[in-house]
């Protein structure tokens, strides 16, 4: 199977994701196989919800979106057009994926078998449902796949190379046990938001789209704002205010109560607007309804701080700020490019063939 196979296998699969990138699935008629994975996609999206009560409706249709945008052949083409993928040596990548939103091990998936090896995944047990059928649809489209797609609940064996990510605490767990083998190890990261004062009201409301969807579960949602000193989070609040519906969802409510209740109970100082509280903390991972904050003197000193804390950051948020910062509303639709932890996982798996 050449790369060119490759690339409109998971076109195709971009094709078949596409119609259930809305509230209610579309059924294409040219969609290869649609007879036999449209309805089954269907009840596995259904699965995944009742199974994850972090995995509502909106977010198992926004993940999905931003797949069926990525997986197109021009796309994928100016994805890999960097790399030498004519001559890779087949090698078997195991994959840990975490599970905290919807296909949030993807990228990896895509990365391991468009560079031509094979896959041996070991799912998260809050995201098992969605996968392992869409790789059943890929290996319809392109029957080469099968053999290279392995899924596994058991101790991980037979592999040539990992990629695993988790938190801080497995990953000490993970560089112990696969010591002896090439590998991605990711940690624990979070993103951040550096605000001037001078924002637009539209600036904001994106803003609220990086803090909220997901429910803040994942490692590109802003959880800490930088903000100058005497900011005025009036205007904060009010870009915010279109997400308060959130708080009807049962999840993120107990979050709620029990993290004010936490706060009010050690008397910390925060303020709050009945679905989000913003606490000043030097942490950059906030719990779950809530953002942290903290004072910068000068941008100056700010972007020395953000140099110096990059292995815990994955995104930086702001109004052009420094070069590689994301625009706001932005940081749940990344790029192929956007590798997790700034790691080239394409650049790693070249190596692992030579």
């Amino acid at each position: 199977m050449d790369l060119h196979q490759r690339i409109k296998a998971f076109t195709l699969l971009g094709d078949f994701i596409s119609q259930f990138d809305q509230e209610t699935p579309v059924k294409k008629e040219e969609i290869p196989h649609n007879d036999l994975f449209f309805d089954g996609f269907k009840h596995q999206m259904k699965l995944a919800e009742e199974h994850n009560g972090w995995f509502n409706r909106a977010n198992l249709i926004y993940a999905l979106s931003g797949w069926s945008h990525l997986l197109t052949e021009e796309n994928l083409n100016n994805w890999v057009s960097s790399y030498d993928l004519q001559a890779v040596d087949p090698k078997r990548i195991a994959i840990i994926m975490a599970g905290n939103i919807p296909l949030v091990g993807f990228h990896d998936f895509l990365a391991v078998l468009i560079s031509g090896h094979d896959v041996l995944v070991k799912q998260s047990s809050n995201d098992k449902q969605l996968l392992p059928f869409l790789a059943k649809y890929l290996e319809f489209v392109e029957p080469e796949f099968k053999g290279k797609i392995t899924f596994t609940e058991e101790k991980l064996s037979d592999f040539d190379a990992v990629i695993a990510t988790g938190s801080n605490n497995t990953a000490r767990y993970f560089e112990y046990y696969f010591k002896d083998k090439p590998a991605i190890i990711r940690k624990n990261r979070n993103s951040v938001a550096v605000l001037t004062g001078e924002e637009s009201p539209e600036e904001l409301e994106k803003l609220a789209e990086d803090i909220f969807r997901y429910y803040g579960l994942g490692c590109r949602n802003v959880s800490k704002l930088f903000v100058p000193k005497d900011y005025n989070f009036d205007a904060f609040f009010q870009g915010v205010y279109e997400w308060h519906p959130i708080i009807n969802e049962t999840k993120y409510a107990n979050n709620y109560d029990y993290n004010k209740a936490v706060y009010l109970m050690s008397e910390f100082d925060m303020l709050e607007n009945g679905f989000l509280m913003i606490k000043e903390d030097t942490s950059y991972a906030s719990p779950i309804a809530t953002v942290f904050y903290e004072h910068y003197e000068s941008m100056e000193d700010l972007r020395r701080k953000l140099d110096t804390d990059a292995e815990k950051i994955q995104c930086i948020v702001s109004k052009g700020q420094n070069s590689n910062d994301i625009a706001f509303g932005q940081t749940q639709r990344p790029a192929l490019t956007d590798y997790a932890d700034g790691v080239d996982t394409l650049e790693f798996l070249l190596t692992i063939s030579s």
